[in-house]
């Protein structure tokens, strides 16, 4: 904490900000509380909320600091970082989910033309694994299976609710592995189709996790 105030002294910044993790509860209060005593923190970044918590520190914490949160955290990159909205955290909070931060995620991941093509291709009945791959990798873009779920209302109500993001992986691999045939019309799949799908979705899967946990 002395290195800290010693930095204050000699950059002199414009704003400090402190990064609470949500999932500490109490101790983010405390972390809060003697950061602020001992350096005046101007705001709060509140990380984790894609975690098991609903984000209630965030109440604890600008109650004890009276500094704002101005911007929270669904995941670990950089596009995962958004402003703090008040009014959508206490939905949250009280299982009432978060529909216009969907909306939100949703209008920076989709693409406009894309979507067009699928409507039409609903209507005329002509969806296929293509079309299921495009939109799956579009709804990875948005973050975590479990965050996007917590977001809907009545779900976050719902003990347990988790979703291992590397199944999706696996399902990924699958469609990977198939032939353009085989993703247009899946009847046609037979014992030694699957059989080599099966050999090439294990090579695939391999390849996305490598890819996925090195991002």
């Amino acid at each position: 904490m002395n290195e800290l105030k010693n930095v204050k002294s000699g950059v002199k910044p414009h704003e400090i900000l402190l990064v609470v993790d949500s999932m500490t509860g109490q101790d983010a209060v405390n972390v809060a509380t003697s950061f602020n005593e001992s350096l005046g923190i101007d705001g709060i970044i509140l990380t984790k909320l894609d975690g098991d918590t609903r984000g209630g520190a965030a109440l604890s914490v600008k109650k004890v600091t009276g500094r704002p949160i101005k911007y929270a955290a669904t995941g670990e990159k950089l596009s995962d970082i958004e402003v703090f909205h008040p009014e959508r955290m206490a939905g949250r909070i009280l299982g009432m989910g978060d529909v216009l931060s969907i909306i939100e995620k949703a209008e920076e991941s989709f693409d406009l033309e894309e979507a067009e093509k699928l409507e039409k291709q609903l209507r005329k009945k002509e969806f296929d694994l293509d079309d299921y791959l495009a939109q799956l990798r579009q709804v990875k873009k948005m973050g975590s299976f479990s965050s996007l779920l917590k977001m809907i209302p009545g779900m976050g109500n719902i003990k347990d609710l988790k979703v291992d993001d590397k199944e999706f992986i696996k399902i990924e691999a699958i469609i990977c592995s198939m032939t353009k045939e085989e993703r247009k019309n899946p009847k046609i799949l037979n014992a030694s189709r699957r059989i080599r799908i099966a050999k090439g979705s294990r090579n695939n899967s391999t390849k996305n996790k490598s890819i996925h946990e090195n991002i």
